[in-house]
């Protein structure tokens, strides 16, 4: 990982931090608590990844960082909800997150689903205000774009085939790769193409973006599926092994951990491969394909 590449993560987190303090809700009223649950946990840290690809497709097309960053807090805030109600007791019953106590160990049940709830609601608000683009077509295709990758054609459908996937026999790599391309690999993609729509992208640099963000989202999940088997809880900041305990499928209880690493290489390497035709400028994006498949955590 190039020192060029860190450093700009590490700004991405700390803007990103900045821009989520202003959209996000500050109230001392009776809706108090609600409001500290949703800083709490969308400001508990996170690699923030979907912000960082978010910022450099923008960058591909000389969008400005601050309509990018605006966007870059929508999706961010959508992710985090995700993980608030993937945590819960009927979910995946987590009880750390980040490091940190779940939402509804920090504070109940009900709180979390609601903070998940407003965080969902409030990412469309995000996006559909004028004051990060002035052009209505160019919000209302971002807000198209995100819902459809968050919702019932995207991660929620991921959600719910990942819950059945523990009651189906013999699930094969097919069965995971969809699932995986629902549950987390849409928003990831919907993430790389947000600066394409942000900056009028040719549909030819829009499908090197797609295919880019495609390959980027399996390989950082077979890591996961691999740090799950075989990673440190501390380091990790939750649970580990809890896939093998529920004897749910994963790409490593398929394909095996050696297999699952070099599928994960080949997979990044031909994400980096997607974003030849943006030359020089991609290559932060290449770093963080490299990224995704080193990471420890």
């Amino acid at each position: 990982m190039s020192l060029k590449f860190e450093v700009a993560l590490q700004a991405c987190t700390q803007d990103l931090a900045r821009e989520l303090d202003i959209v996000l809700p500050h109230s001392d009223g009776a809706e108090k608590r609600l409001h500290e649950a949703m800083h709490y946990s969308v400001q508990a840290g996170g690699k923030r990844l979907r912000a960082f690809l978010v910022l450099q497709s923008a960058h591909l097309f000389g969008v400005s960082k601050a309509s990018a960053l605006r966007v870059a807090a929508a999706i961010e805030i959508i992710h985090t909800y995700s993980l608030i109600h993937d945590d819960l007791p009927c979910m995946d019953d987590d009880e750390l997150r980040r490091g940190l106590p779940t939402v509804h160990i920090k504070y109940d049940e009900a709180t979390a689903v609601l903070a998940g709830d407003a965080l969902l609601t409030l990412a469309f608000e995000v996006l559909g205000d004028e004051s990060y683009h002035s052009d209505p077509a160019i919000r209302a295709r971002l807000v198209v774009a995100v819902a459809r990758a968050a919702g019932p054609q995207g991660m929620v459908a991921g959600q719910m085939i990942d819950l059945d996937s523990e009651t189906v026999n013999e699930p094969d790599v097919q069965h995971i790769t969809r699932l995986q391309q629902l549950k987390t690999g849409a928003l990831i993609a919907v993430a790389c193409e947000a600066g394409a729509i942000l900056g009028r992208a040719s549909e030819q640099q829009f499908l090197a973006l797609h295919a880019y963000a495609h390959d980027l989202g399996l390989a950082f999940q077979i890591v996961d599926d691999i740090l799950d088997a075989e990673g440190d809880a501390e380091a990790m900041g939750k649970a580990v092994k809890k896939d093998a305990d529920r004897g749910k499928a994963t790409f490593v209880s398929i394909l095996g951990i050696e297999r699952a690493r070099t599928q994960a290489r080949m997979l990044a390497d031909q994400a980096a491969k997607h974003l030849e035709p943006f030359a020089e400028k991609a290559d932060l994006l290449k770093d963080l394909a490299n990224f995704v498949i080193e990471r420890r955590n």
